[in-house]
Parts: C-alpha cells; sequence; structure tokens
C-alpha cells in the first residue's frame, strides 16, 4: 500500500548557483523532491506526471531506482526550467520545456494516507483537485508553486493569484508557501510579520498553513496555535528543492504524530537542511540524521 501518492509533472532542470552548476539537466519537480525525501525516510510513495518522449525511459528508470511507484502520463514534451540563482537565494526561472497538465487519477489515491499536490506550471486544476478530494478523506497537502505560476509577456514566468486558487485552499487540508508565495496569495511579507501571514494563510481555508522563511525558520497556524520552527543552520549550496522536502519531512512526521506540529515542522527543516547540501536527486537524506537534527532543533525549544 502507498503511504503518499502525489500529483505534479517531474522536470529535468538545469541548475545554476554561485557555488554549483549542473552538469546538463537533472531530475526535480516539487511532488518529485518531496517523494525523493519520503522515500529515503522509509515511506512507500507514488508519483503522478506527465513526461515527454525525450525523457520518458530515463524517468521511468529513475524512479524505480528511488523506489518511487511511477504512474506515468505521456506529454509532449517534458517539463523543466533553468533556474539561475544569485547570492541572496533569488532566482530566475527559464523555461525548458512544458507538460500538459495530468487528467489520471489513480485507484491507489483511495488507500493513501495522504496526497501530496505539488505542481510545476499549472497541470493540477482545480477540476482535478476535487477529483482527488472525492476518492479520498485523507489530508491534501498542497505546495501551490505552481498553481502560481504564468508566462508574462517576456516570456519568462511571473507570479500571479489564480482566481481559482480560492476554490482549491479548501480542498487541502494543510497549504505550505514559501515567503514569495505567501506574499502573492495573502499581500503580507512573512518577513515582516510571519504570524499574520501564516494566519491569512490558513483563512483561505486549509486547516494548518505553513510559511517557510528560508534561513529564518518557519511559521505553522492550525487555527489554535501559531507555532515558530526554527531553521537548521547549514551551507546551502543549492536551494532548489527546499521547501518541497521541508514538506516531506513535516508529512512524514505528521503521519506519525498530528499533534504534534512543532516536532514535525522541526523534521521538514532537518530533512531540508539535508538536501540544500546538495544538488540533485542523490542527497544522502536518511532518517537517522534527520533525527539527529530534529532532536538538535527540538532541544532549542
Amino acid at each position: 500500500m502507498v503511504d503518499v501518492i502525489a500529483f505534479g509533472n517531474p522536470v529535468y532542470d538545469e541548475i545554476i548557483t554561485p557555488v554549483v552548476r549542473t552538469e546538463g539537466r537533472v531530475l526535480s519537480g516539487c511532488s518529485t523532491n518531496a517523494c525523493l525525501a519520503l522515500s529515503r525516510l522509509g515511506r512507500a510513495t507514488a508519483l503522478v506526471g506527465r513526461v515527454g518522449p525525450d525523457y520518458l525511459d530515463r524517468f521511468q528508470s529513475d524512479l524505480v531506482r528511488y523506489g518511487i511507484a511511477p504512474f506515468v502520463e505521456l506529454a509532449s514534451q517534458t517539463g523543466g526550467f533553468k533556474l539561475v540563482y544569485d547570492h541572496r537565494g533569488d532566482r530566475t526561472l527559464d523555461v525548458l520545456g512544458v507538460a500538459e497538465p495530468i487528467t489520471a487519477v489513480p485507484a491507489a489515491v483511495a488507500t493513501a494516507r495522504a496526497v501530496i499536490v505539488g505542481p510545476i506550471l499549472q497541470e493540477t486544476p482545480l477540476a482535478l483537485i476535487q477529483a482527488i478530494r472525492s476518492q479520498t478523506d485523507a489530508p491534501i497537502v498542497l505546495d501551490p508553486q505552481g498553481l502560481l505560476r504564468r508566462f508574462g509577456a517576456d516570456g519568462r514566468i511571473e507570479h500571479f493569484l489564480p482566481d481559482e486558487f480560492a476554490a482549491i485552499a479548501p480542498l487541502c487540508h494543510v497549504i505550505k508557501a514559501n515567503e514569495v508565495e505567501t506574499k502573492v496569495i495573502t499581500g503580507i511579507d512573512p518577513r515582516i510579520d510571519p504570524v499574520l501571514a501564516a494566519r491569512r494563510l490558513r483563512e483561505t481555508g486549509c486547516a494548518i498553513a505553513i510559511v517557510t522563511i528560508a534561513e529564518a525558520g518557519s511559521q505553522i497556524d492550525d487555527g489554535e496555535r501559531s507555532i515558530a520552527i526554527p531553521a537548521y543552520a547549514t551551507d546551502a549550496r543549492d536551494p532548489t528543492g527546499a521547501g518541497d522536502t521541508y514538506m516531506a519531512g513535516f508529512l512524514h512526521a505528521y503521519l506519525t504524530d498530528p499533534r504534534d506540529l512543532f516536532r514535525a515542522g522541526c523534521t521538514g527543516a532537518a530533512t531540508a537542511s539535508i538536501w540544500i547540501e546538495h544538488t540533485g536527486p542523490d542527497a544522502p537524506i536518511t532518517l537517522a540524521e534527520v533525527e539527529r537534527r530534529t532532536s538538535a532543533l527540538l532541544s532549542q525549544h
């Protein structure tokens, strides 16, 4: 049985940071990275997404190698970005390919313990999320990054708030957004007021809102408490996928004990800290190291 099934197109990205550069394109994507981390934490995962014929064989062999069950729809091309980061960690996105929206909802959804919706670029529309919700009572965890992206006039990716977000948010139990996404959704800068930002994100309709703020940690709001989560201090070589793997660590701990949101947040921070020390899908996340770093964060409380 699958613990977590994730919806979101995989991508093969080219990544350039001040300290590293990938050799060609590497496997990535919001839902993909979450599955990679969850599988290394001992969770049985499955990924639903669309891939073009150019990367289909490589993608299927990659997922088998990483222990993730693939539910693949063929697309006209494989999605991907060229990501260039500056010294502050801000990035520009240039599109290398776009796969079409997902239409399949595998039967495995009905028995999964949790569902992740983590789109890259508009591939998980309201109708898909409604179809998922109709087939499961399990918590849906949304990373809204791909819902908030579109092509600007210059052909580059820009952020916006789609009208259908108001209908999507109440279908989700958890929404995890980074600081840019939170500001797009709520109008609040979490660097200035993380408590208000997390509260406003939760007021969109979810039960639990998580706002990640890079080295400043994260804020969790469940309607009763607002919980500040510290970041695990480390040397970030590549921030790509930090939020995706935070979500994975959080969900891993949440499925074990949904009442202890502080531990879940610290587990998310610990997981992400390992991921950003490396580039690409082979970050050496282990349950033992995540638990060690989580314990270090818990001891600060």
